[in-house]
């Protein structure tokens, strides 16, 4: 995107988030509103600035009517390091729960790795450059101070009077040559940075992951160490054979790698994280539970406690430095139909004080769905479709009929939102999608008629066991 997040108001942060999810203005100004106090809060004086906290947010609506995918986008509008985790799953190892500090090391890895393709990406061109002078001396073509190989067999034939005849006159050349793309699929034979892999350590038990994943950077920082490559040891390069613009790209992407300096990207993905992070917590409604309570309970109980202080603010030990939770903006979401959010401990509750409900889809949500995101399941279909040389066009009669469908389905059965409208395409595009290579050149218009004679007793009682998720 041309414009900075960091400049959007709340109005043009909901208009953005409108090309992607359909509907759900509550939710929509409510994140759009705290993504907005970021910005404000970076305005105002230090003295206040540390004590301006964000005002966590609760979603509360069914499946498959976009909590995620708003919490997504926000993230990726804004540039901010973005990571989902499942309450439920810190339940499964019993009462302690998994290690729930591993959502923020998840969320600094999110941030690094952001960081550094920002950092990569601003460092492509010289990256392009270097891999170009590697590519030229792997081809033959001689640099300023020598005759390659192919530069001097063209000087002995005769080749390329005047600029031609000296090495650097033909190594630029072929550099132009190169960049046209003339080249591209020439065979060239590259020294490349093999990828040692980690071996398994079937003795780390679930938790354990980061210990793991600690020793295999150390491995690769001894790797890249100069003096224990020197003697032999660390990270191997070995010799591969590949067409030049495969070549251009690994090389390119190596150089990149070597090039960004990883003290600063870890120095911005910290303050990233801590002060433009947003973690999002799924199925919150899973580890409610009251105190006291009898079976599963206890361990949901438990969750909560161990959730509590990372809301509240907290320091998480990661392996790149310490990281505060204070500023790290916490969206939680579930459907809540069996409790209520009152059923989370007091002090969990008081940590989520903007509550938005989302309103279930109705069947005009759906049409809009099928039609008006930029990654719409129409175009989806479509775009797959084409690629086997199938024109498949959709007439607006047909996305009324599925999702009429869909919406009675719906209503009959579980109702899961938009999800819905993935089953009742799959089986309309059924056989098309089977067949599709066999029709290649042909166009196939989809209307009301195709629509009903495809999906045709879907929506029927006795055989609505068939298509449900």
């Amino acid at each position: 995107m041309a414009t900075n997040a960091q400049d959007l108001s709340p109005k043009e942060i909901v208009a953005e988030l409108d090309r992607w999810v359909v509907g759900q203005g509550k939710a929509k100004r409510a994140v759009a509103i705290a993504l907005r106090n970021r910005w404000r809060r970076q305005k105002v004086s230090e003295d206040l600035r540390d004590d301006i906290l964000p005002k966590n947010i609760v979603m509360i609506g069914p499946t498959g009517v976009g909590k995620t995918e708003i919490a997504r986008r926000l993230a990726r509008l804004a540039g901010a390091p973005f990571v989902k985790v499942e309450a439920s799953k810190f339940t499964e190892v019993g009462y302690v729960g998994r290690d729930v500090d591993s959502m923020i090391r998840d969320l600094v890895e999110a941030a690094v790795k952001l960081v550094k393709e920002e950092e990569t990406e601003k460092l492509r061109e010289r990256a392009r450059e270097a891999a170009e002078e590697k590519i030229l001396d792997a081809l033959g073509f001689g640099s300023g101070l020598g005759m390659g190989f192919r530069s001097a067999v063209a000087r002995v034939r005769g080749e390329g009077e005047g600029e031609g005849t000296a090495a650097g006159g033909s190594r630029d050349k072929a550099r132009a040559q190169l960049r046209a793309g003339t080249l591209d699929d020439d065979p060239v034979e590259v020294e490349v940075q093999e990828k040692a892999a980690m071996p398994a350590m079937p003795f780390m038990g679930p938790g354990m992951e980061d210990m793991a994943q600690g020793l295999q950077d150390m491995m690769q920082s001894l790797g890249n160490n100069p003096i224990v490559s020197m003697l032999g040891g660390g990270a191997k390069k070995r010799k591969r054979r590949m067409k030049v613009k495969e070549a251009l790209d690994v090389l390119t992407q190596e150089e990149a790698s070597r090039m960004v300096d990883m003290e600063r990207v870890v120095r911005e993905a910290l303050d990233r994280a801590q002060n433009a992070g947003i973690v999002f917590i799924d199925e919150i409604d899973k580890i409610a539970g009251r105190e006291g309570g009898q079976g599963p309970d206890v361990s949901r109980g438990g969750v909560q406690r161990d959730l509590l202080p990372i809301v509240e603010g907290s320091n998480v030990s990661t392996k790149y430095g310490p990281v505060k939770t204070d500023h790290v903006l916490f969206i939680a979401a579930g459907a809540f139909h069996v409790v209520k959010p009152s059923d989370l401990i007091p002090e969990l509750q008081g940590r989520f004080p903007i509550r938005v409900e989302l309103e279930p889809l109705s069947r005009e949500d759906l049409v809009r769905i099928l039609k008006e995101p930029r990654s719409s399941l129409v175009r989806q279909y479509t775009a797959l479709l084409a690629t086997e040389g199938v024109d498949v066009q959709f007439r607006d009669e047909a996305i009324e009929e599925v999702a009429r469908i869909a919406a009675e389905v719906n209503e009959r059965m579980e109702n899961i939102g938009a999800r819905r409208l993935h089953t009742v395409m799959e089986r309309l595009l059924d056989e098309l999608s089977f067949d599709a290579d066999g029709l290649r050149g042909q166009r196939i218009v989809v209307d009301a008629a195709y629509v009903r004679t495809r999906l045709e007793g879907v929506a029927a009682d006795e055989d609505l066991s068939r298509y449900i998720l």
